[in-house]
């Protein structure tokens, strides 16, 4: 990767090296802090595109901060959170881009460590980079620490291959990757309203490599408004939808596959989802029983709590 480090080196600033895009939607009292994260990094050399989903309160960039580095795109009628990145995709004038959540925030020194990563890094383009998470309550507690896989070689489906100790596939709003990668994936699959970033690596990591950095870059915070992602119903129709339009790759890695579903049962019991969750269970057991059998003995406390909460709350 030393071959492209004249060109980062020459970049400028009405051509920037990185565009960090910023999917926005009703979320007025949220967004300046992720900007502001983003307008912050230790790296100049980019710029932020917001793009305001249709919003019922109209976004201006004079509302957020004076910075030439800022852009702001109206939407007239609503893309979703995936299109609309899309769109910020599209309007990118940055080699590289990454994206931000506009309810969380993205710690100075991200843009930084992700380039001199690709600029260390002696394999062969295209690359991206995956740093680590804390999600944080609306306190500023740390609650948890996840830290991406050293390394994802190209030709891989990240979190279908065997993962790697003490190391987390749920880092992926972390990503730094190429534009034209971007482009040339098709972008986000804008079907999908959850499982949208585990959707795309199932396709950026067979062209892609993906080295990950054990240095914290993102905040997941937790507040009081709604997500996407922990909408009960949309996480099933996605989770169904995922496996349809990937379903020969996830039969190539059962283990996974089986692991991947089990999870998902998880999730949906404390969703209170409990048809979805003992049909989800079933299910990973009968993709790969051996493997099922073993996490379900090593478990089997879990559930037991589980339960136990279920019959004093119910």
């Amino acid at each position: 990767m030393s071959a492209d480090l004249p060109s980062i080196a020459a970049s400028t600033m009405s051509n920037p090296l990185l565009s960090i895009i910023i999917p926005t939607h009703n979320r007025p009292h949220l967004l300046p802090r992720a900007v502001r994260s983003a307008l912050e990094q230790t790296f100049t050399d980019l710029e932020v595109v917001v793009v305001d989903d249709a919003s019922k309160e109209l976004v201006q960039a004079a509302d957020l901060t004076d910075d030439s580095r800022l852009r702001v795109i109206r939407l007239d009628s609503s893309h979703g959170a995936s299109g609309a990145r899309n769109i910020g995709v599209r309007a990118a004038r940055g080699r590289w881009v990454m994206f931000l959540d506009d309810d969380d925030c993205i710690l100075p020194h991200l843009a930084a460590v992700s380039f001199d990563a690709i600029a260390a890094s002696t394999l062969p383009p295209p690359l991206g980079v995956l740093t680590a998470i804390q999600k944080v309550s609306a306190q500023g507690e740390v609650l948890k620490l996840r830290i991406p896989p050293t390394l994802c070689p190209r030709g891989g489906h990240f979190f279908l291959e065997d993962p790697e100790p003490g190391r987390s596939y749920l880092t992926k709003q972390t990503l730094v990757v190429e534009r034209d990668v971007m482009l040339q994936i098709g972008g986000f699959d804008e079907q999908f309203r959850s499982r949208v970033y585990t959707e795309l690596f199932l396709r950026l990591n067979p062209v892609c490599t993906l080295i990950g950095l054990p240095i914290v870059t993102y905040q997941l915070w937790n507040h009081s408004g709604a997500r996407i992602s922990g909408t009960p119903e949309l996480r099933q129709k996605s989770f169904h939808r995922l496996i349809q339009k990937h379903w020969a790759t996830f039969q190539a890695h059962p283990r996974q596959f089986a692991v991947f579903v089990y999870e998902h049962a998880c999730t949906s019991y404390r969703q209170k989802q409990y048809g979805a969750a003992l049909w989800a269970l079933a299910w990973s057991v009968k993709i790969h029983p051996a493997h099922m059998a073993a996490r379900l003995v090593r478990e089997a406390g879990w559930f037991l709590g589980q339960f136990r909460r279920t019959v004093q709350v119910d």
